[in-house]
């Protein structure tokens, strides 16, 4: 293994500490389960140490991190092939606003799954992380009008998704 520059690995240390509790929620997003999402996060980590040396730009660290994380959501659940309803009283401090019921939050979890995992990680990305769009295109690893295009397309789903969940319930 190459020795990182101590810059860029300043900046990964930094990075870590400063958003560990996004990290944390973006991995829960995917898995639902407090342990499962904690594992993949330090096995993000331990990537992110050991491939380093591969970036050049400290500047680039959070959204070369992003792009460590969510393949590794990715794969976890392609290993896994399990998608779990979450009880809202389950999810970690502060990932849920008051002024959303239950029910609600179950409802946009459930339309949340029905995405493909490209889809939903953009839409996790641009709403829950707030990323910018030319951000999540780096993660991602596609161009911009490619994401934009994915995240009409998943908003769309979604709409009618949670729409039809409304009119069952009237």
């Amino acid at each position: 293994m190459e020795k990182p520059n101590e810059m860029i690995y300043n900046a990964f240390i930094d990075c870590v500490q400063e958003n560990q509790d996004r990290f944390y929620r973006l991995a829960y997003s995917y898995v639902k389960n407090k342990e499962s999402a904690l594992d993949i996060v330090q096995n993000a980590i331990y990537n992110g140490l050991r491939a380093i040396h591969t970036l050049n730009e400290p500047s680039y660290v959070k959204t070369w991190f992003y792009r460590i994380l969510v393949n590794a959501c990715i794969d976890e659940l392609r290993k896994t092939k399990r998608l779990v309803p979450t009880d809202p009283q389950e999810l970690p401090e502060g990932a849920v606003s008051e002024s959303v019921s239950r029910e609600e939050l179950l409802d946009l979890q459930r339309a949340l799954e029905s995405l493909d995992p490209e889809s939903k990680t953009i839409v996790v990305l641009r709403y829950f992380e707030d990323m910018k769009l030319s951000d999540i295109a780096d993660v991602i690893g596609a161009n911009l009008s490619t994401v934009k295009t994915r995240l009409y397309r998943a908003l769309e789903k979604l709409k009618v998704e949670l729409e039809g969940d409304v009119f069952k319930n009237e």
